[in-house]
C-alpha cells in the first residue's frame, strides 16, 4: 500500500500572482499533483511546470476532488486549488467532507487551508473603504441552496442594515435575481444607498463602477462582478465608496 499523503487546499486570492500569499505559492510550488477549475488553473499556469494537473470546468466539482483525494491517498503530494479564500464558497468543505467519508485506513492526511485574499477583500479595496462596519456577504447562485433561502437571506441582512457583498451576482442564464435582491434592498434603504461593482478584481481586465441601488442593475454585471451594496451610512466622495467605522462618536473632527 502507498504511504498516504497531504491533501491541502489553497486560496490563490483573486487572480493576480501578486496577490497570492507567499505560504500559497509555496505549497503549489512543493505539490505533485495540482486540482482546480481550469480558469483557476490557468492563472496559476507558471507555477504548473513539472506537474500533474487536474482540471476540470465548471460544475464538476465533486468529480474533480474526488480525483484530487485518490491522488493524495496513492501517495502523491496534492494541493486544490480554489480563486480568492479557498474557505469561502471555495473547495475546503467539499474537500473534507470526501477525506471524511473515507475509511480512516484510507484517508489522505487533510493539510488543511491555506487561506487567500478573498474576493470581497479585493473588490472592497478597489472601491475604497466600504466593508468598514459589519457586512453580510451572500451568493446569488442558486444551484445549491434554494433561492427562497436566498432571498430570506438578504431581506435579514437589509433590514439588518448590513453592508451586502453580493457573488456570482449574474449569470447568463440567472439575469432576474439580482433584480429581486434590488427590490429587497429598496424596501429598507435609499434609492441613493451607493453600489460598486468591481469585475476582475485584480486582474488586467479590472472594472469599477459606482452607483445607487436604483440604478445599479443597469451596468454590466456577470459572475466575474462582486456587488457590494452599502448601508444606511455608506456614502461616495471623489470616486471613492465608503462606509463610516463610526469614530465621530469618539472623537470630534470626523
Amino acid at each position: 500500500m502507498a504511504e498516504k499523503a497531504k491533501i491541502t487546499v489553497v486560496g490563490i486570492g483573486p487572480g493576480s500572482l501578486f496577490d497570492m500569499t507567499p505560504r500559497a505559492r509555496e505549497a503549489i510550488e512543493h505539490a505533485e499533483v495540482v486540482a482546480g477549475y481550469t480558469t483557476y488553473i490557468r492563472l496559476i499556469e507558471p507555477l504548473l511546470a513539472g506537474k500533474e494537473v487536474i482540471g476540470t470546468g465548471m460544475m464538476q466539482e465533486i468529480d474533480r476532488c474526488r480525483m484530487a483525494v485518490e491522488h493524495a491517498a496513492a501517495g502523491k503530494e496534492t494541493v486544490v486549488v480554489s480563486s480568492g479564500d479557498a474557505g469561502v464558497y471555495g473547495m475546503t468543505g467539499l474537500v473534507l467532507e470526501l477525506i471524511l467519508q473515507r475509511e480512516k485506513a484510507e484517508r489522505p492526511i487533510f493539510g488543511g487551508t491555506v487561506a487567500g485574499v478573498s474576493a470581497v477583500n479585493a473588490a472592497a479595496s478597489v472601491l475604497g473603504a466600504p466593508l468598514m462596519h459589519d457586512f453580510a456577504v451572500i451568493s446569488l447562485s442558486d444551484l445549491l441552496t434554494p433561492w427562497d433561502l436566498i432571498k430570506r437571506r438578504a431581506e435579514m441582512a437589509a433590514a439588518g442594515d448590513f453592508v451586502v457583498a453580493l457573488y456570482n451576482p449574474k449569470s447568463k442564464k440567472r439575469v432576474h435575481h439580482i433584480e429581486e435582491i434590488r427590490e429587497i434592498m429598496l424596501k429598507y434603504r435609499s434609492p441613493e444607498t451607493p453600489v460598486g461593482i468591481v469585475t476582475a478584481a485584480s486582474r488586467v481586465e479590472e472594472h469599477k463602477v459606482i452607483s445607487t441601488l436604483a440604478d445599479f442593475t443597469k451596468e454590466e454585471i456577470n459572475m466575474f462582478s462582486l456587488v457590494i451594496i452599502g448601508n444606511s451610512q455608506t456614502y461616495v466622495k471623489e470616486g471613492w465608496m465608503l462606509t463610516p467605522r463610526g469614530y465621530g462618536r469618539k472623537e470630534a473632527g470626523l
